[in-house]
């Protein structure tokens, strides 16, 4: 699947919900499917600067394609994490740096995000382009 092909089944899937509560709900279903993180990788260098909860993002090159972990100690938090991490997950370096992320605004998410949240979001988007620099 292409980073669009998942972002466009992310639009999909928020669109089932009308109410925002319920898109909520969705988000911290996300956050409990997401894999656990080794422990080991929850560090001061894996920490997202910029999130007001606690935010680990931990990568790692595998065969050409760059795999993450990620967690937080807050439940909607973690939510954002699964979802971006559904989106670059597993996919290469210029995957990540040349794709447009365009389904965050197509689902409406930034506007009904605390200020504090959508900065941790933007925070996390830019830790993930920055280990594709790397």
């Amino acid at each position: 699947m292409t980073i669009n092909d998942v972002q466009d089944q992310i639009i999909e899937d928020f669109s089932f919900f009308d109410e925002w509560m319920d898109k909520y709900e969705h988000l911290i279903e996300l956050g409990k499917n997401l894999p656990p993180m080794n422990p080991a990788y929850k560090t001061e260098e894996n920490l997202v600067k910029g999130c007001q909860s606690q935010v680990w993002l931990h990568a790692e090159k595998k065969d050409g394609k760059i795999v993450f972990q990620g967690d937080s100690d807050a439940i909607i938090t973690k939510g954002l994490i699964a979802l971006v991490l559904s989106i670059f997950n597993e996919k290469t370096p210029e995957e990540i740096q040349n794709t447009e992320l365009y389904c965050i605004e197509k689902i409406g998410l930034k506007e009904h995000l605390s200020p504090t949240r959508a900065n941790g979001l933007d925070a996390m988007i830019k830790k993930i382009r920055m280990y594709a620099n790397d």
